[in-house]
């Protein structure tokens, strides 16, 4: 079983603690990050890790040469060139994958059985299947009846994607992005003109009337992303109630 984690970002919502480290090794709860999204991958039984690198790519290379007792393997896609972005990342990554592989953000904690997870969408017939959840935004992803992924809306504004798209409530699901997503190789074919950096949710929202992009709804999802200093507190919190 294969996995991602993303873990190149600049972090720059958790100024100043990374004006001197990667986001994905700040400490919460006396570990990095990045350790504890490493542990749960791996308690799923996730034993291959692609970990892209960009912001302090040194010290996360070093950290992990360390750390070495995860007893997994673990590869690096080095974007220290150009930080691409979190669809430019799984495109530059992907020779690593000739089967499904799930991508985990480095900086969110949650309750989501990966392992189920993983084995729904080898179960299904997505190109990638999406982490959603029914919890309250603005901005939500849309699904059709058979929990395909349609398009999105801003109901502030009302804006829609993709371009063209009709915004239809009484049919259409509005569930929440919760950063976790399982995807199969034959994805790839459809990310051929995309170059560079590009957002993996611009791609989808580009290419759901072409892929299949499901839907894995946990109804009682708890996730904290730990992207801003006041959730530290609330992952620290969340870490010590469920260990």
């Amino acid at each position: 079983m294969k996995a991602m984690i993303f873990a190149a970002g600049l972090g720059t919502r958790l100024k100043p603690l990374t004006d001197h480290m990667p986001k994905a090794l700040v400490p919460v709860a006396g570990k990095p990050m990045l350790e504890h999204v490493i542990g749960k991958l791996k308690t799923a039984g996730f034993n291959e890790i692609v970990i892209n690198v960009h912001h302090f790519a040194d010290q996360i290379i070093d950290f992990l040469k360390a750390n070495n007792h995860f007893g997994i393997k673990i590869w690096i896609s080095d974007e220290r060139e150009e930080l691409l972005d979190t669809g430019g990342g799984i495109k530059k990554a992907s020779s690593y994958f000739n089967e499904p592989f799930l991508v985990h953000n480095a900086d969110i904690l949650s309750n989501v059985d990966l392992k189920n997870m993983y084995e729904y969408h080898l179960n299904s017939r997505n190109d990638s299947t999406l982490l959603v959840s029914p919890r309250k935004t603005v901005r939500y992803l849309l699904f059709d009846e058979e929990n395909r992924l349609c398009g999105w809306v801003n109901k502030d504004t009302l804006q829609t994607k993709p371009e063209g798209f009709v915004y239809c409530p009484e049919s259409q699901k509005e569930l929440a992005f919760g950063g976790i997503h399982v995807i199969s190789p034959s994805l790839f074919q459809y990310m051929k003109d995309w170059t560079g950096k590009f957002s993996i949710m611009d791609f989808y929202l580009q290419t759901c009337q072409k892929a299949r992009l499901g839907a894995y709804l946990k109804e009682d999802l708890r996730l904290i992303d730990i992207g801003k200093p006041d959730t530290l507190a609330k992952a620290e919190d969340f870490i010590r109630q469920n260990h």
